[in-house]
């Protein structure tokens, strides 16, 4: 019975020993498994760490990294897709906006096809007026103005009346017209060029402001081509400027004006340099100052405004201009009596130093048509003719 039972601890104990072997075997072997696991976690997370690498970089900066030579091969190629997809963008724009402003150039190519036909309507009826006539003399000229605005003068030359606003005593010596004109070339332009007058029927158009229009067929610079025509019948060398000064603004005419005139005067000097313009009586708007010379013509009355340097700018010859302004007038009150109002003498400059003979001319007024004014013209020319000649 004892010795059963030593035998059968023999064999626990050997059972116990087996299985701690076979512990320890299992425990070193899941050592090494666990090793071996961290190991390939380690490559895991590496290779994760390169695919998000790549991910965040291009192929192209992939190349760059390999081959030394790429960036500069790659950055050329970067810009030039820049300015591809920059152009496709505004390709892309420009289609939107394409397609979105089509209704409004259509609009602006009817508005553009309308002016162009109106403007060969006009022009067309400008063709259709008869050849220039010079004008005749020993007609009879009588002053037809309806409802006309009282004439103001405070000193008289001659058969010349004269309006002073300056400070100015105007003495024999300052008023008695001796001039010698050499130089007869004349130099025409218009501070104020959208200036217009009345329409009517002969010469209807659309005011794109109060007594104003862009359309130059129908403002003072069409008053200036008949003077210019009238001229040249005489055989004068004349330049006429249509450029806009008041248009789109009109604050600063003047200023535009000047530079015009001064380079005009670069390539062709000339001493006679007239500013056309319409009488601004902004009181009246019928106001439509004229004369009847023969049976027929209906003419607007002109002015001259003489400007001086009594306004503080520097104008050393106004009274050469003035004393231009009164012979041109003595003569038109002996062929033409009536045709001028007296000559408006004031103190600001107007640009008139540009000239020994430089004025401002005033056609009409806002109550006058077109064709009253280019009836005025003829007879303008003829009379500065016979003073030139």
């Amino acid at each position: 019975m004892f010795n059963i039972t030593i035998l059968k601890m023999k064999d626990i104990l050997k059972g116990l020993i087996g299985t701690m072997i076979v512990i320890f075997i299992v425990m070193v072997v899941t050592k090494s498994f666990q090793k071996d696991t961290k190991e390939e976690e380690n490559l895991i997370r590496k290779a994760k760490n390169k695919i998000v690498s790549l991910s965040e970089n291009s192929m192209l900066q992939c190349i760059d990294q390999v081959i030394p030579t790429m960036p500069n091969i790659n950055g050329e190629y970067k810009s030039i897709a820049k300015e591809d997809d920059q152009e496709d963008s505004q390709n892309i724009l420009e289609e939107i906006l394409k397609t979105q402003i089509t209704p409004i150039r259509e609009i602006e190519s009817k508005d553009k096809n309308e002016r162009i036909e109106n403007q060969e309507n006009t022009e067309e009826k400008l063709e259709e007026k008869e050849e220039l006539q010079k004008a005749q003399i020993g007609l009879e000229t009588q002053v037809i103005t309806k409802n006309p605005i009282s004439e103001k003068s405070n000193v008289q030359y001659g058969n010349v009346k004269i309006k002073n606003e300056t400070s100015y005593t105007l003495s024999e010596d300052i008023l008695k017209p001796d001039i010698t004109i050499e130089n007869k070339n004349i130099v025409l332009f218009h501070t104020h060029t959208c200036e217009s007058y009345t329409s009517s029927e002969k010469y209807p158009y659309t005011p794109t402001g109060s007594f104003r229009t862009t359309d130059l067929n129908f403002t003072v610079a069409r008053v200036g081509t008949e003077l210019e025509e009238q001229l040249k019948q005489y055989n004068y060398h004349v330049i006429h400027n249509t450029d806009y000064h008041d248009y789109p603004a009109y604050n600063g005419s003047y200023t535009r004006s000047l530079s015009t005139v001064e380079n005009i005067l670069k390539t062709n000097p000339a001493d006679i340099i007239i500013d056309l313009h319409r009488d601004a009586i902004g009181s009246r708007s019928d106001y439509a100052p004229t004369v009847k010379i023969g049976d027929i013509d209906e003419a607007a009355q002109i002015m001259f405004v003489i400007g001086t340097n009594e306004g503080g700018l520097w104008h050393p010859n106004w009274n050469q201009n003035l004393k231009f302004a009164i012979k041109i007038q003595e003569k038109a009150e002996e062929m033409y009596p009536g045709l001028f109002k007296p000559i408006m003498l004031t103190k600001s400059r107007y640009n008139q130093h540009t000239g020994k003979y430089a004025s401002i001319i005033e056609v009409g007024a806002t109550g006058n048509t077109l064709e009253q004014c280019l009836n005025s013209m003829k007879y303008l020319a003829k009379v500065m003719d016979e003073v030139l000649k």
